[in-house]
């Protein structure tokens, strides 16, 4: 597993450094910085501080943030937007878009861990415009177009 170095700065001493929970782990955990417990109520939405802020390596990292996989399945607590992106040159607090997508309503704990942070690749893209593009045995087929 390749490894980079991410500094991280501590803007709230109840912060937890992102940590990983297995060596196989491909995210390290984020965890809330709450005054105290933060309760969602189904389809609330809510911005989660971590006390964090981090510093990529250069523009050729991303940060990624995700949800936990268990607090998503088991109580429908995701994230906002889907996945959290952050840029290289981003300084401020790591902070969690979360919404409530369960029936029922639950309790953020100081402390819990909410996300998953993963550092990857980025490709910076040279986008040139084209009249045609190649064909392919897909072709134009878009949503559900492959089957099941």
């Amino acid at each position: 597993m390749a490894s980079v170095c991410v500094k991280y700065k501590v803007l709230d001493p109840r912060a937890k450094a992102p940590a990983y929970a297995t060596a196989g782990a491909a995210a390290a955990d984020l965890c809330a910085v709450l005054d105290q417990p933060l309760t969602l109520e189904p389809m609330q939405r809510a911005l989660v501080p971590t006390g964090l802020a981090i510093q990529l390596p250069g523009p050729e990292t991303v940060a990624l943030v995700y949800a936990r996989s268990g607090l998503s399945i088991k109580h429908g607590l995701c994230m906002a937007n889907g996945v959290g992106v952050i840029d290289s040159d981003y300084r401020g607090e790591l902070r969690v878009p979360m919404i409530n997508l369960g029936a029922q309503a639950y309790t953020i704990q100081p402390g819990e861990r909410v996300a998953q942070l993963c550092i990857a690749p980025v490709y910076t893209a040279a986008f040139a415009q084209a009249g045609a593009l190649d064909d392919t045995a897909r072709g134009e087929g878009g949503f559900g177009s492959t089957g099941k």
